[in-house]
């Protein structure tokens, strides 16, 4: 058995907890809003349509935030399309996925089920096929209260109060060759402050991302930033990361390290934001909003091949996660959260079906994939003031991130307890973790584990399923119980560690 210790001092606050953390993200892409979120018919479906089940899975996941319409989908999109009678909309083909759109769902249906779910909006513009004059109309549509061509549109389609979105992306990945639209770094950053510059002469208080790199081992990655942020560092508040990770030939211990490359991610965003402000002279600080993240096995997935149908609503990027990916998934939102100075909203990609901790049957049944749970838990246990924790543990050496501590952690902690999240990434060793609490103590008492949770399994590839919805789901840890400061931690392994002071 390993051993390892860790100390929690309040001290080291970095950030307060944001609740924009914990956001989602739906697209127009395969089955995740239809027969995802929407599936008139459904034995749970309301008057709207919309999937009960669905929804108190979100509920339950905590979500707090959700963007919104892409994605790849959102650079060839006309929000024209999406309003007004569904039985006068149009349909299109959606060339980023290679389907049919039936624009069933539209804006103000999905600002409907938003406030159903409780959730924020952040809404993508698309600067792919369209460019300022189209977002200030979506703007005007959805935030105007009245008195305008489009406001009024929105008020005669049945929304008479304004949409009041307050974040919104200026498009989409537009560093990838395969985006609708595709630019420089040069072009891009100039219709992105052409654009966001209008929006504020509309709204001067909108939040607004700036494209970043859709991930890390992009060509132009930092040069992207870099550029991009000369053009619009007065006129945006966020700038995007994109970043998605997946076992490869079989190397599960380098998997369970890819947060390593999240961390380098942000580090490096940062650190260029930072200079381009210094080069302008600049105080303000560029936030990342790391809009789309998660575990995606992105070599499985197949072109669409030529003069095939556009199908409606294909099934398509339907990961099934297990054990493993849990716990990488796991590991990246504890990155997250580590980073909380600077990462101001996150966005796990995507809700439902596609690439998602939610999967359903059309006409069928919902359930937890296992990727569900580490989100669900931290969303609902992390309150108060991030604090950073450093495991003293072994380290293992992995091919692409040379050598990594075998615990990867992080803490939250409010005036009633401490939460502390930790990922055991051996493949094969349980590890004793000694925890070191005495600066949460101020007088007399103590501090011990109240409570213990971890999500493992024997087989780290067992998946959860319809039939089989908990196979892989949190469980008490009992192995603290001879002493109130040290548990052992299964390998592969989420673990969710509540302090209290006695």
């Amino acid at each position: 058995m390993l051993q390892a210790q860790l100390t929690i001092d309040p001290a080291h606050r970095v950030a307060p907890v944001r609740r924009r953390t914990f956001g989602t993200f739906v697209e127009h892409l395969g089955r995740c809003v239809y027969t995802g979120i929407y599936e008139p018919g459904h034995p749970t479906a309301d008057e709207n349509g919309f999937r009960g089940d669905v929804l108190a899975l979100t509920r339950e996941l905590g979500v707090t935030t959700v963007r919104y319409p892409g994605g790849n989908f959102v650079s060839g999109y006309r929000w024209e399309d999406g309003i007004g009678p569904r039985e006068r909309r149009p349909r299109r083909l959606d060339l980023a996925w290679h389907s049919t759109e039936t624009n069933e769902i539209g804006i103000d249906e999905f600002m409907r089920w938003s406030r159903l779910a409780g959730l924020e909006p952040m809404m993508a513009v698309n600067l792919g096929t369209r460019g300022v004059q189209e977002a200030v109309d979506l703007l005007e549509y959805c935030n105007i209260p009245s008195g305008t061509t489009l406001s009024d549109l929105r008020i005669a389609n049945g929304t008479k109060d304004p949409h009041d979105i307050r974040m919104w992306c200026l498009g989409n990945e537009m560093d990838g060759p395969w985006q609708i639209g595709h630019k420089t770094a040069h072009e891009y950053g100039r219709i992105a402050a052409e654009t966001a510059r209008a929006m504020r002469m509309v709204d001067p208080s909108l939040e607004l991302v700036a494209c970043g790199s859709s991930g890390s081992s992009m060509p132009t990655f930092g040069t992207w930033e870099a550029t991009v942020l000369e053009e619009t560092y007065d006129l945006v508040d966020h700038i995007s990361c994109h970043a998605y990770y997946e076992e490869k030939d079989g190397d599960l211990a380098g998997f369970l390290a890819c947060a390593s490359d999240m961390e380098h991610f942000i580090s490096t965003v940062v650190s260029t934001a930072d200079q381009v402000g210094a080069r302008l002279g600049s105080s303000k600080k560029i936030s990342v909003s790391f809009d789309e993240w998660n575990v995606w096995y992105l070599s499985r997935v197949k072109a669409a091949e030529p003069g095939q149908d556009w199908p409606v609503a294909p099934p398509l990027l339907e990961d099934h996660y297990h054990l493993a990916d849990a716990v990488a998934f796991g590991s990246l939102l504890i990155t997250l959260l580590r980073h909380s100075d600077r990462v101001a909203a996150a966005c796990l990609a995507q809700l439902v079906n596609v690439i998602a901790p939610i999967m359903t049957e059309p006409g069928g049944r919902a359930w937890r994939q296992t990727t569900f749970h580490p989100f669900a838990q931290a969303a609902r246990l992390a309150k108060g003031d991030v604090v950073r924790v450093e495991p003293v543990c072994p380290t293992y050496e992995t091919a692409e991130f040379g050598a990594v501590p075998v615990l990867h952690a992080v803490a939250t902690r409010d005036e009633t307890e401490t939460t502390l999240f930790v990922v055991n990434r051996s493949t094969d060793e349980p590890v004793e973790l000694e925890l070191d609490a005495r600066a949460l103590v101020s007088g007399t008492g103590a501090v011990r584990i109240a409570e213990a949770t971890t999500l493992t399994h024997e087989d780290v590839y067992a998946r959860n399923t319809a039939d089989d919805p908990d196979r892989v789901a949190p469980r008490p840890n009992t192995n603290h119980q001879s002493d109130p400061l040290r548990i052992v931690l299964p390998p592969v392994s989420w673990n969710v560690i509540r302090l209290t002071r006695s």
